[in-house]
């Protein structure tokens, strides 16, 4: 163990560089056009991935006020709380509860937990049409465009990615789906599943609040950091062969105004609460049904076998790869494979609910960072119906992608939790 500065940097922070080299190593396997594998983008999208990673958390002040998120958390429970006390009664103030149960019971998910969604997608959607988030949105753009060459467009879905939804951030490039490549149509799918939407980070942060060190700016970090993942990782399965220049569009989107926006922000944020909620009764149904089965089965090792077990077994690898102990390595994959298989809004319950002392700070940071995103089996469906209806002229490459884009997607996030993995776990903390 090497200390340099009060960073401690060991082998496990080795092998997570490791894991990178191997990560790539499999995408070049699965490679369509192995000769063409571009190194360029790939040397490129890792270092910048380290170096959002540093300027993020290595830079005092713009370390202080991303710390600083923490707050925001807070403040939109607070409003949310508001307007759920107003429509809801006593229930959406969780006073019901207190009463009946005594104490601090845990508020009611779906009538205070989940109208966050609401709230965020209606300001995120004020914010675009003020060019607030549009502006930020374009400087991640100019980067991915300046420093990997990706089109206008597809540079555009990348960046729009990291704050809006996998089936939203298409929209604002409608007009030029219908003429991008196959890789380019894969960047963008796969950054849709490496990333995840602002409306959900925010509840995902108010999960694991108090359970891990600065939730929010880890996980909004952790949607940055995957971004330029996503793009190494696509170009690496599919490598691109058409010319930059003529790939060069910037389309544009916007409301007709301020109450266009909120009306519609609103309305898609209430879709967006009812498709987690539908999605959760079902995951958590069905994982329940084939525990019960794999329950009625000889124990294995002492313990009743679950999904969760065997998915630990099957992930393991992985996260051990990209710098978790051995000895947790299969919690972690655990967490990793139920998000997989189900959906990360699962497993980042499942983090939440997980005791302090059961899993160490950095690998809990590692984990977050490896399944915040929307890769997934139900997300593909998700993604495939959302994308045939912005442009239905594409769907046979929609599906064609499919698969490999829930791949890429996995990867692009292992890619990110590798990040975090390789430098000192002193960085991410304090504050």
């Amino acid at each position: 163990m090497l200390s340099i500065g009060g960073y401690e940097w060991g082998w496990d922070n080795a092998r997570a560089l490791i894991g990178i080299v191997l990560i790539y190593g499999l995408c070049w396997l699965l490679s369509e056009k192995r000769k063409l594998f571009p190194w360029r983008v790939v040397v490129g999208a890792t270092a910048m991935q380290f170096v959002f990673a540093l300027i993020l958390f290595g830079i005092p002040f713009i370390k202080e006020t991303l710390l600083k998120a923490n707050a925001i958390v807070d403040g939109l429970q607070n409003a949310t709380r508001a307007g759920t006390s107003f429509v809801f009664g006593y229930v959406g103030d969780n006073l019901a509860a207190d009463q009946l149960m005594g104490g601090s019971p845990p508020p009611l998910f779906f009538f205070q937990i989940l109208p966050i969604v609401i709230v965020v997608a209606a300001l995120s959607a004020i914010l675009w049409h003020w060019r607030i988030l549009q502006w930020i949105t374009n400087g991640f753009a100019y980067v991915f465009r300046r420093g990997m060459g990706l089109g206008g467009a597809t540079s555009l879905a990348v960046s729009a990615n990291v704050f809006m939804g996998m089936t939203e951030a298409p929209v604002l490039i409608r007009p030029y789906i219908k003429g991008m490549t196959r890789s380019e149509l894969l960047i963008m799918m796969t950054a849709g599943f490496a990333t995840i939407a602002g409306s959900v980070l925010v509840v995902y942060g108010s999960f694991l609040e108090g359970k891990m060190d600065n939730p929010l700016p880890q996980l909004l970090a952790a949607s940055i950091i995957a971004a330029p993942a996503a793009v190494g990782v696509a170009l690496a399965m599919i490598p691109e062969t058409t010319p930059s220049t003529e790939r060069m569009k910037q389309p544009d989107f916007n409301y007709a105004s301020t109450m266009d926006a909120f009306s519609r922000g609103a309305s898609d944020g209430l879709q967006i609460v009812f498709n987690i909620a539908t999605m959760l009764i079902a995951a958590l149904a069905l994982l329940w049904l084939v525990n019960a089965g794999l329950g009625a089965l000889p124990h294995v090792g002492g313990e009743a076998l679950s999904i969760e077990r065997i998915l630990g077994w099957v992930f393991a690898p992985v996260m051990y790869m990209i710098g978790v102990p051995m000895d947790e390595a299969a919690q972690s994959g655990s967490l990793m494979g139920v998000k997989t298989v189900l959906t990360e809004f699962v497993a980042f319950l499942q983090l939440s609910e997980l005791p302090q002392d059961a899993m160490d700070p950095r690998t809990r940071i590692i984990t977050a960072h490896a399944i915040c995103g929307f890769a997934n089996f139900g997300s593909m469906g998700i993604l495939i119906g959302g994308l045939t209806i912005v442009e239905p002229a594409r769907r046979d490459d929609f599906l064609a992608l499919a698969w490999r884009t829930l791949l890429a997607g996995t990867l692009a996030t292992c890619l990110s939790g590798a990040v975090v993995g390789a430098l000192p776990y002193q960085l991410f903390v304090g504050g």
